[in-house]
């Protein structure tokens, strides 16, 4: 009985870990997918479609140079201050460096943004939490400077 045990983890056990290495990189992929659609809406200078990829809600929080916004309207407030025209938002484009698995319904980003722009381009660095809720990413927490 103890064999059979036995051969039956060792056969299960490298199928569970294939099954949560392809879980994990379908996760890496919708994320990416949120990420690339926000890209998308800035460069339309299309904010309130840019903020479609965090979550809407006051527990949200931004942390920026400026310290932290708490909330979703609060942030999208402070986007469309910060970025009034076109020539504020200008052409986004990021690169990924990284993306960690926190939980299983939770990862971190680490990445570098540039905006190419009328009014002077503008780069930095930034750090995203993304979370799913209700079967979608998004993100709850955002740290760029």
């Amino acid at each position: 009985m103890k064999k059979i045990i036995i051969v039956t983890l060792l056969f299960i056990a490298p199928i569970a870990v294939c099954f949560a290495q392809n879980s994990e990189e379908k996760d890496k992929k919708e994320i990416q997918k949120v990420l690339k659609k926000q890209r998308i809406a800035w460069s339309k200078n299309n904010i309130e479609e840019f903020m479609d990829g965090y979550w809407k809600s006051d527990s949200l929080k931004f942390y920026g140079a400026n310290g932290i916004t708490y909330g979703w309207e609060n942030t999208l407030e402070r986007y469309q201050k910060a970025y009034p025209t076109k020539d504020h938002t200008g052409i986004l484009s990021f690169r990924i460096n990284d993306i960690s698995k926190i939980s299983n319904e939770a990862y971190y980003v680490l990445g570098e943004y540039h905006i190419k722009r009328e009014v002077g381009n503008a780069d930095g660095i930034f750090m995203l939490v993304l979370k799913k809720i209700d079967g979608e990413w998004k993100i709850i927490a955002d740290t760029s400077s």
